[in-house]
């Protein structure tokens, strides 16, 4: 279920009367710091990961090698 421009801005304008002009850029904030520490943690997550799958393929190409 898409949102169209006008979903949208429905959404805000229920935001704005909610919360206020003064708080509203302070939860965009808040919400956008937790979007950020999500994002990294889950790329640590990928990198993890990666580096498991490398040094699984590493431990076996050296048990092919002997």
């Amino acid at each position: 279920m898409p949102l169209g421009p006008g979903s949208i801005v429905l959404i805000v304008l229920v935001a704005l009367l909610i919360f206020g002009p003064k708080k509203l850029p302070e939860l965009g904030r808040a919400a956008g710091n937790t979007l950020r520490e999500f994002k990294h943690a889950t790329k640590g997550l990928a990198d993890d990961e990666d580096d498991d799958k490398k040094s699984q393929s590493q431990k076996s190409s050296q048990t092919t090698d002997k």
